[in-house]
């Protein structure tokens, strides 16, 4: 186990548990924004969004996979390390695919709502339509709570090996869980009418990344080695790939023009590349 925690490097493990609850708790500001403002800022989001997966999407092709192939050669021959790499790197997008097909569709996170939808929601309450957005809410969080655990893997893992590789990680996955937060919240607040419980269980749910951290964690940890480190590194590559082409562009086409979302993307590829170039 002290093999597993020094190359994890012990003295960023709390950083990096910090900023995985940074990232799963943004999912409270996603319902505290429901009900500050009226309308939501659709072409903000859609930039944002954009910029998010901009940023997820270069890290991982850039640094977290040439990282992981560093890792595997240390200790394998260099075809190997190379096929290791690219089957851990797929195998990470197919464990976040698997997670969202045990989601049913109409309870998928990827639904988005908008601040506005609680005005419309208030004109045409009635009680099998709250009773239907109450489970609507309620499986929606759930959704959310499973979808988390994979990425909070990916931004402690990200932490562990680099803080400020992490901090730019967390940041991204932080924005992207803003709108899921509203996503949970605004049917939760149609359905009873209490405020307290929309932003609580829109809070609750992003619990579950620094809980899928930790999880991570106490599993890997004793049999952390170059190899094991290598395979989870790739593996988180693909997990944010894929949560970047699944979720986040969709998301930002969705709230927004098509070309504020490309705008955002590369910025936040270009932002990514010039932070690599001068802080790694």
């Amino acid at each position: 186990m002290k093999d597993g925690a020094k190359l994890m490097g012990t003295n960023n493990i709390l950083v990096a548990f910090g900023l995985t609850l940074f990232a799963g708790l943004s999912t409270g500001i996603g319902g505290l924004i429901a009900f500050i403002y009226r309308k939501t800022n659709t072409k903000l989001l859609s930039i944002i969004l954009g910029f998010s997966a901009g940023v997820m999407i270069y890290v991982s092709f850039v640094e977290i996979l040439s990282e992981a192939r560093e890792h595997l050669m240390s200790v394998l021959h260099e075809d190997m390390a190379s096929w290791l790499t690219v089957l851990s790197f797929f195998g990470g997008m197919m464990l976040i695919a698997i997670i969202d097909q045990m989601i049913p569709s109409y309870d998928n996170p990827h639904e988005t709502h908008k601040v506005e939808d609680m005005d419309v929601c208030k004109a045409e309450s009635n009680e099998s339509k709250e009773k239907r957005l109450l489970r609507t809410g309620i499986f929606t969080a759930i959704a959310i709570t499973i979808h988390n655990f994979p990425e909070g893997l990916a931004s402690f893992t990200s932490a562990v090996k680099d803080p400020s590789l992490g901090v730019a990680i967390a940041i991204a996955i932080a924005i992207h869980n803003i709108p899921e937060g509203i996503t949970v919240s605004v049917p939760i607040y149609c359905a009873t009418g209490s405020r307290k419980k929309a932003f609580l269980l829109s809070f609750l749910s992003g619990l579950s990344e620094p809980l899928g951290a930790l999880i991570g964690y106490l599993i890997l940890l004793p049999f952390m080695n170059e190899v094991v480190f290598g395979i989870v590194f790739a593996a988180v590559a693909g997990i944010m790939v894929f949560i970047s082409f699944d979720e986040l562009l969709p998301m930002a086409r969705e709230y927004g023009e098509h070309h504020l979302s490309i705008y955002g993307l590369v910025g936040g590829m270009l932002l990514m590349a010039i932070s690599l170039i001068l802080f790694l």
